[in-house]
């Protein structure tokens, strides 16, 4: 009877010291390990905004001032250099991609030269890529007011630039004028060039330094050929895990689940090595025998995934995206979520189809290009949508020519 009494109280302390050790875990895990090494990080749920937000701010915003000056010192040391490029198509073979630029002078933010960081980005990329060109740039201005967009003047002698005729630009909501510039560069910029793939970045849409080996990637697989457009971009703060995206849920998932099997074999790792017991002996010298069930090994593992998929979550989908910068070929796509599109890629002729998709549509505040086109790809039979992860550029564009922007803008 004592002996029964006694391995009984000898389990229960078992239990109960497994009980505090994962209790302690977590409190390590999530409230000192995380808080500390997260507490700056930006997409973190553990980001002090109170604290950091504008200090982060402040000094993207200087970092876009020193881009902007080094580009426009460059272009204007570079004005009349070169040959003025011509109106027409090139002579040669039909350029592979495409690359059209559209862009409007801003009201606010004018200093940062958004165009400017943009066009400078796609030259020192260009001249990376030896005798064969990676791409053609055409510059699409779009703007009609009384204002002359200074920034496209000034690359005139570098790039082709496409502008709407007078009066081609009429008054009407924001959106719907959004819209209709879109079209039109669509349309205009792969009828003068005649390209194999085309790529549309609005001027605030900076390129990557992988930015061609990546699509030269994607154009590589087999999705591409159906595709009626793949974002380049999705906003680092809508690339959450929790979000009722299917794909993310599953990605979630099996990421729990391959963290937690690699836990599990850390922990069993001592015993390949001859330096534990073998299975089923006494963790503690007069505790009876550990006997693993089916049953308790599942909930050890779905214990553990949990554990992952919480500290994944908390410290940032963003900052695990990162990772796959490694290589071109560890990119991933997905089905395409509905904003935004400040760089999308149009595989064959996919853009001469987008342009005539929007002709047929009306934007007006909440139902902008993005969601006009997220609509089409989901609705149009044998249409589809995709988005690359991570994202291919970088959003600089603080200030909006759409919206009312802020005096004092900030990241989140």
């Amino acid at each position: 009877m004592r002996r029964h009494a006694s391995r009984f109280s000898g389990g229960g302390g078992g239990v109960a010291r497994r009980a505090l050790a994962v209790v302690g875990v977590l409190a390590l895990t999530f409230g000192v390990a995380l808080p500390l090494c997260c507490h700056r990080l930006v997409y973190s749920y553990y980001f002090l905004r109170s604290f950091y937000l504008d200090a982060v701010s402040e000094e993207a915003l200087r970092e876009s001032l020193r881009r902007s000056q080094e580009a426009l010192r460059f272009w204007q040391s570079a004005a009349g250099k070169e040959p003025r490029p011509g109106p027409g198509p090139r002579p040669g073979p039909r350029p592979e991609l495409l690359i059209t630029v559209v862009t409007v002078r801003r009201r606010d933010g004018f200093r940062y030269h958004y165009l400017l960081q943009v066009a400078y980005r796609l030259r020192l990329l260009l001249a990376g890529c030896g005798e064969r060109p990676c791409a053609e740039v055409v510059l699409c201005d779009v703007e009609s007011g009384p204002d002359v967009n200074e920034d496209a003047k000034l690359l005139e002698g570098h790039f082709r630039v496409l502008r709407r005729p007078p009066g081609g630009r009429p008054a009407l909501n924001v959106f719907e004028r959004e819209k209709r510039d879109y079209a039109f560069c669509l349309r205009r910029a792969y009828e003068l060039v005649r390209p194999r793939h085309a790529v549309v970045l609005e001027d605030d849409a900076l390129p990557r330094p992988d930015f061609f080996r990546v699509l030269e990637e994607l154009l590589r697989r087999r999705f591409a050929a159906g595709a009626l457009y793949v974002k380049l971009y999705h906003p680092e703060r809508l690339q959450r895990y929790w979000n009722p995206e299917p794909y993310r849920l599953l990605e979630w998932l099996g990421l729990g689940l391959l963290g937690a099997s690699l836990l599990l074999g850390l922990r069993g790792l001592p015993g390949l090595l001859g330096l534990r017991g073998p299975a089923g002996a006494a963790d503690y010298p007069g505790q009876p025998p550990r006997r693993t069930s089916a049953r308790s090994s599942a909930a050890r593992l779905a214990l553990l995934a949990v554990y992952v998929m919480a500290g994944a979550e908390l410290l940032g989908r963003h900052y695990l995206l990162e990772a796959r910068r490694l290589s071109p070929q560890l990119y991933a796509v997905s089905p395409a979520t509905e904003c935004c599109t400040p760089a999308v890629l149009y595989p064959g002729n996919a853009s001469l189809r987008v342009a005539a998709y929007l002709d047929r549509a009306f934007c007006y505040k909440g139902n902008a290009k993005d969601t006009v086109l997220y609509r089409v790809a989901r609705s149009a039979p044998g249409e589809r949508s995709y988005s690359v992860e991570p994202n291919l550029i970088t959003h600089i564009g603080w200030f909006s020519s759409v919206r009312p922007n802020s005096a004092r803008p900030r990241l989140l």
